[in-house]
């Protein structure tokens, strides 16, 4: 015979049972319902969205889904190429219109404009900075490598462009691949490298550097310096292009942190 006080005891217990089982998901009845991830993957300088198609498949063949962006400093619309707070726009644009969390990648220059558009934005959970500038407020690209333009950049009309590509981007990648990468680059626009950052989303959103040991266009001890910034760092063997030589091992370590994510826990350095 069941009692009051016997039906009292399963009501209490299966809603102790239900408080528990909802959060552990999260608020969510069903894991079904829990908020999904994305990864948004932000270019450099003279670059386009086309850069990141290998980390791209790489990512989807993981089960992430994938955005990218085109910057307007190298990928103008209507003819007029935009500066960083330009290229800031179109990054936070993105992130609005991702629902769940994101993780932001940002390679080289890109690391300016998602610094910039990412501040403040709920939904990012993990900022990565490949090889990129993890600059603070205030500082411009132009200011962090000392006020002027390295050699191997050519200035004119309002752009830039670099030279001498094979050696400062492309050293590890067969020369085919690189002669076709470098054919697809474009000017960038000289304002984006002279712009001042006015916000800093690394200072209030966990962050990781991926240090590229054999990048000739941003030396180590540079990387090392903004590095410093991060929670987390990881060095891989590459050249500054190591969405190109590397593509694999760059998705593999995005996959571990949206793995390590929606564990409770964030990976640690290989």
């Amino acid at each position: 015979m069941v009692t009051g006080v016997t039906l009292l005891a399963i009501f209490c217990m299966f809603t102790y049972c239900m408080n528990v089982h909802i959060a552990n998901n999260g608020g969510s009845m069903s894991s079904d319902s829990q908020e999904r991830l994305t990864v948004l993957l932000v270019h450099g300088a003279w670059h386009g969205a086309w850069r990141w198609q290998n980390v791209k498949e790489e990512l989807i063949r993981n089960g992430l889904e994938v955005e990218t962006v085109d910057l307007p400093s190298a990928n103008p619309q209507g003819g007029q190429r935009g500066g960083l707070y330009d290229d800031a726009r179109v990054v936070r644009s993105a992130l609005d219109s991702i629902e769940g969390n994101v993780i932001a990648v940002a390679h080289s220059y890109g690391g300016l404009p998602l610094s910039e558009g990412a501040a403040g934005a709920p939904n990012v959970a993990h900022l990565i900075y490949l090889t990129a500038f993890q600059l603070d407020i205030g500082e411009s690209l132009l200011s962090a490598i000392g006020g002027q333009p390295t050699s191997w950049l050519q200035i004119g009309d309002g752009v830039t462009m670099p030279t001498d590509t094979r050696d400062i981007f492309f050293a590890d990648i067969d020369e085919a691949a690189a002669d076709a990468a470098a054919a697809r680059l474009s000017p960038q626009s000289l304002s984006s490298f002279e712009e001042s950052q006015t916000a800093a989303a690394w200072i209030s959103t966990p962050s990781t550097y991926i240090i590229c040991e054999n990048d000739n266009a941003i030396p180590v001890p540079a990387q090392e310096a903004m590095s410093a910034r991060a929670g987390q760092t990881i060095r891989v063997a590459s050249s500054h292009s190591a969405f190109l030589s590397r593509p694999v091992d760059i998705a593999q370590i995005i996959a571990d942190h949206a793995n390590s994510m929606s564990a409770g826990f964030t990976p640690t350095a290989p």
